[in-house]
């Protein structure tokens, strides 16, 4: 399952990049890219900010290195959290629907007739 669209994706990102919690956004954009689709996944399954702030205190201290302050990864697991919900679950974005298909094949009074 791909976890998010590219828009999804990019205003994750930009979210994650404001947060910059390593302090590097301005020059490495892509940073905190290997948290997107692992954010976006538990966003989708329903996750909860305690769930979202354990992933985001777990990815600084062990993926980074870094001892964050004791409400960091907490307060931006609300502003994820809160940035999901008012987007109806999609980041902001509407997910494609794809076009209706034609008939069933082999339903006979669906299809024109032969000339």
């Amino acid at each position: 399952m791909r976890p998010g669209n590219r828009a999804t994706e990019n205003s994750l990102r930009h979210l994650l990049n404001a947060w910059d919690p390593i302090g590097v956004a301005d020059e490495v954009r892509d940073e905190y890219d290997c948290m997107l689709a692992p954010l976006l996944r538990r966003l989708h399954d329903g996750a909860d900010r305690a769930e979202i702030g354990a992933f985001l205190r777990h990815e600084l201290e062990d993926h980074f290195g870094l001892t964050p302050g004791p409400t960091d990864p907490e307060a931006m697991a609300a502003r994820l959290v809160s940035w999901w919900t008012a987007t109806g679950g999609t980041g902001g974005h509407r997910p494609r629907v794809a076009a209706p298909a034609g008939p069933p094949a082999g339903d006979e009074k669906m299809r024109a007739p032969a000339e």
